[in-house]
């Protein structure tokens, strides 16, 4: 009789012991396997650091959070893992890897010690993004445009009538197209003036500027350049290329002076106007001329384009310079790469003179021989700004009318790098920069 319980009493009890094995192997399971997922970016593993990008800014999107690896293999990227992204790798050909909870801490304790200069940045939520461009130009006049296209990474393309209308107030993060803020179309005339698209562009640009109550465009020019500042100081991040660097700055300094001849704006410019630019207004630019010649395709002497006859295309690398990760990890966010030597690349604005950079602006990409910046970022009022000069990180010598780069053929572009990083910077947790 008793042996006729037990045995009862054993087969009650086997479903309990079934179902506790069940939740103890779940458990065990979901600190033995795959918890994470790692995007590594160093130069040998990943296959398309483009893309990782938009992977990164992908998850965000879906409500995770991320951890950027500063200064670990190249700056890698932790996701949450799900099969979701995983596929969402596979299916964009991003290299990944499935770690453990385990491996995830023995990496962030690596990455934590004091010895090493790294840093886990936590990434928050996607910033809303904008690109301020003409809505008839082209994705390929514009690398930011492209690569945002390539990563997968949405934007809404905004001009002069949402700016003026309080539209930034939207986007945490601002792209300036190859503009001319100063209202010169892009001192072409002497080259381009009697070309169609030359024409074109000029007609449109003064029917937008009186459709908006300004008789001339470099007055409604000089108002998005105040309304874009706003914007920053009131705390975005704008990112500006090429061009749209110093005549943003250009515009600002000129405020309530006319520098325009006549066949820009229908009259003469102002008498000794270099005298009255007001170098406190700009963002990043100091103790510049401007050059005053109509036909001369350059705007001050802070473009380095007609300066730097020394440097060779084959020798044309800048260098990015290295902070420490947990003491100064905006600009080590910014820089991070799988190289530390970029290739340089052609612009209208090629590159900045170190002599008219203000001192508390950071040159972040260099080359020291010649005193030129090519990357350099700085803070005004709550928020910040980078200027990157050239035109497009993958064509050297970008002229009108060339053909788009195709990003399918440098999925790995360090200068395109730059870019996504300045993208996904604002998604960062913020910590208070020490220098």
């Amino acid at each position: 009789m008793y042996l006729f319980k037990n045995s009862t009493y054993n087969l009650n009890i086997q479903p309990i012991i079934k179902q506790l094995l069940v939740v103890f192997f779940c458990l065990v399971s979901n600190s033995i396997f795959a918890s994470f997922i790692l995007i590594p970016m160093d130069d040998v593993t990943q296959t398309n650091h483009l893309k990782a990008y938009g992977i990164t800014y992908w998850s965000l999107e879906k409500g995770n959070t991320a951890k950027w690896l500063l200064n670990y293999e190249g700056g890698s990227f932790l996701l949450e893992d799900s099969e979701a992204t995983r596929n969402e790798c596979k299916i964009r050909g991003v290299t990944f890897q499935v770690i453990s909870d385990t491996q995830a801490a023995k990496i962030l304790e690596e990455i934590s010690s004091p010895s090493k200069n790294m840093e886990a940045i936590v990434l928050e939520k996607a910033p809303k993004i904008a690109v301020y461009s003409p809505k008839d130009r082209m994705p390929w006049d514009d690398a930011v445009t492209m690569v945002l296209t390539y990563a997968e990474i949405p934007f809404d393309v905004v001009y002069d009538e949402e700016v003026l209308s309080e539209k930034l107030l939207l986007y945490e993060w601002l792209h300036l197209h190859h503009e001319d803020f100063t209202g010169q179309y892009g001192k072409f005339y002497g080259s381009y003036k009697m070309a169609p698209w030359y024409i074109e562009q000029k007609k449109n640009a003064e029917n937008l500027a009186e459709s908006l109550g300004y008789s001339k465009v470099s007055q409604e020019k000089l108002v998005v350049s105040l309304k874009i500042r706003d914007f920053v100081i009131g705390g975005g991040f704008m990112f500006a290329m090429c061009s749209a660097t110093d005549s943003f700055d250009i515009a600002l300094s000129a405020e309530g002076v006319d520098i325009c001849e006549v066949m820009f704006d229908g009259d003469p410019s102002e008498k000794d106007y270099q005298t009255k630019i007001d170098y406190n207004k700009t963002f990043a630019f100091k103790d510049f001329t401007l050059v005053k010649n109509p036909m001369e395709y350059e705007f001050s002497s802070i473009d380095m384009t007609r300066k730097r006859s020394s440097i060779k295309r084959t020798s044309d690398y800048f260098s990015l310079k290295e902070y420490s990760a947990k003491w100064d990890p905006i600009p080590t966010m910014l820089c991070q790469n799988h190289t530390q030597l970029v290739k340089g690349f052609m612009g209208q604005t090629t590159s900045f003179d170190r002599d008219a950079i203000k001192s508390n602006v950071l040159v972040m990409g260099e080359i020291k021989s010649n005193r030129e910046a090519r990357y350099i970022h700085g803070v005004k009022g709550k928020g910040m700004f980078t200027f990157y000069g050239g035109h497009d990180p993958e064509d050297y010598q970008h002229r009108v009318g060339d053909p788009k780069t195709e990003l399918d053929l440098h999925p790995n572009s360090p200068g395109y790098r730059l870019i996504l990083n300045n993208v996904l910077f604002p998604a960062a947790k913020k910590k208070k920069q020490k220098t």
